[in-house]
Formats: structure tokens, sequence, C-alpha cells
């Protein structure tokens, strides 16, 4: 069955996040002075166990899913997720892609490919050490998620995405770096304008470069041309490389936002669903798990939620309240 929205959006994507932690701490996603050493992260009891995501899943997929993204936090702290990859490959005409900072890529690519992980998308925010250890605030080198890039291209994790997020006054000055560096790799660049999620990263609008300005600035450098969406609802707007070096990706949830086809559902570390990226509360999953529901109780209560879902934040991001307690990226996955 095709599941609709009440603005008749339908559901096909499942982003999965199996922990809220992450080995670093993003200044626009888990800034340190909030996500330090005493900040009360979930515990192991508190995780949903493997078994409990693959029969969501399956549920989920009952109701049209047709793609999972595994996400965090960061998904490869999680112990053993190559366990979940190959229970989830086990679901028909599912596709199974995972967003990793790539810092423990290297390591862990062939065993993910091997466990029927079609393809990974990984966050680099700069090419230059300054920029990068400033952002992720750990020290982390920037060498560490090139390996991991080499290696899941190597693994077959193809096509990989690249997601930088562009701040202003932070690293705009690495979008055409970042684009010269990829071109022509086969890898797909995505800009990503920096966005008000979650209440941590005191976000501002005036910190914000529009997607229009950073195609302006990649153009007047290496031509480009709009390209038709891969499917409805996709995120980035595409463009390729007149001369054929490639493709990228705008993501501009801020300046056009894509509200009016999103086909995504979250499904936190814990169990909760949420319907929306700036979501305030989610729905109770692992309750109904826990009191012994059946496939088809937990299937007519994702029903319920879905087609009640109202969500437009980013369609309706001026006339919110920038004080009101949404989620955290880090716990809902990106």
């Amino acid at each position: 069955m095709r599941l609709k929205d009440s603005f008749g959006r339908t559901f096909s994507d499942l982003r999965i996040s199996v922990t809220d932690r992450c080995n670093l701490r993003c200044v626009y996603c888990m800034p340190k002075e909030h996500f330090g050493v005493d900040y009360p992260f979930l515990q192991k009891s508190e995780l949903l166990p493997f078994e409990e995501i693959t029969r969501l899943s399956r549920i989920f997929r009952s109701l049209g899913l047709k793609k999972i993204r595994i996400t965090g936090g960061e998904p490869l702290i999680r112990r053993s997720i190559e366990d979940l990859i190959v229970s989830l490959a086990e679901l028909p005409d599912l596709e199974i892609t995972m967003t990793t900072n790539g810092t423990l890529l290297s390591a862990k690519a062939a065993l993910l490919k091997k466990s029927g992980l079609d393809r990974v998308t990984v966050s680099l925010d700069a090419l230059d050490d300054e920029t990068f250890m400033a952002m992720n605030d750990v020290g982390m080198p920037v060498q560490q998620v090139l390996e991991g890039i080499r290696a899941a291209e190597k693994a077959g994790l193809t096509p990989i995405k690249i997601n930088m997020v562009v701040n202003k006054g932070v690293n705009e000055t690495s979008i055409l770096p970042m684009a010269k560096y990829f071109r022509g790799t086969g890898h797909i660049l995505r800009f990503i304008e920096y966005m008000d999620v979650g209440n941590t990263n005191a976000w501002r609008l005036d910190e914000v470069i529009p997607a229009a300005e950073i195609v302006r600035l990649i153009h007047d450098e290496f031509p480009i041309e709009p390209l038709e969406p891969n499917y409805p609802g996709e995120v980035a707007r595409r463009w390729r490389y007149k001369d054929g070096g490639g493709e990228i990706g705008l993501i501009a949830s801020v300046t056009q936002p894509f509200c009016g086809d999103c086909s995504r559902a979250r499904l936190s570390a814990e169990g909760k669903l949420y319907t929306c990226l700036f979501a305030t509360e989610g729905h109770d999953l692992r309750r109904l798990l826990q009191a012994g529901a059946s496939d088809d109780e937990i299937k007519n209560s994702i029903e319920d939620q879905w087609k009640k879902r109202m969500d437009r934040y980013s369609e309706e991001r001026n006339g919110v309240k920038q004080s009101v307690k949404k989620i955290e990226m880090s716990y809902i996955g990106g």
C-alpha cells in the first residue's frame, strides 16, 4: 500500500538513528559546550535492539518503504552495526544506505558492503585541517575521512555522496576547493545550507549562505547546468558540470524549502517515530513493542501517525519562534 499524509505526501523513506553518540563535536550539530563529558547520552539498555529495528523496518516495508538510511550520531560507533545491515538486507526490494562522518569507515567499508549495504554518504566540511578541525572540534584530521572515502569506493559503496554544511564565516572559503577536489571523481558533492536543527547550535539566519549564491560561485569557476530530480521528493537539487566533470547537489532547506514532497520518517535510537527533521516530539513505538503489540497493531499506529502528519517547518520557518524546543539532529539523525 502507499501511505499518504494530510497533504498527500507519500511515505517511502525511513532514516534510522542507531545511536545518539558521536566521536566528533561539530559546531553546527553537537557543540562541545552542550555535549560535554557529563552529557546524558542514551545507555546501551535504552537503544532499540537490532531485532526490533528489523521488525519495525519490516512493518514499514508493508507501508511502502523503499529506502532505509542508517544514521546517528555516528552509526559506526554502534557495536556490530554490520549485523543490523545483514538483517535489513534480507527485506525485499529495499535500498540500504548510511550517512557517516567517515572517520571509522576505512576499517569497516568492505564488511559493510559484504553485509548488504548499498552505498554511503560521508560528511566532510573542508579539506584543510585548520578549518576541518575547527569545525569538528576534536582535532580530527581530514586525511582520516579521505581514507574512509577511498575505502568505500574500493568496496563498491557507490555512488558516494559527500555532504558539506556551509556555515558563513567558518568554511565558505572551502566551497571551491571541495568542488575542485571531488570534480571528476564520480562522487557527488552536496552543499547543505546551515540549518536550525535542534536548539544548541546557536543558529542565525545571517550565517546561512544561500544555495543560489553557492551555485553562482561554482558556475563562475566551472560552468554547471541543472538536472532533473532522480525521483519525487529528492532533497538535493541536482546540477552537472557542462564539460562532463560530474554532478553536485544543493540542499536548501532554508531558502528553497522542499516540504511539499517530503517522503521521510525518522526512527530515533530509542524507538520513537518522528515525521520531521525539525520535530518537537515523537511517537513511542518501543512502548508498543514492549507491550507485546502485534505487527498489525504497530502498523496501524504508524499509519495513523503518518496520515495526520502536517509538518511543514521549513516552509513556515519565518513564522515559528526560534525558542520552540526542537529535537537535536544528533538524536534524530540527519
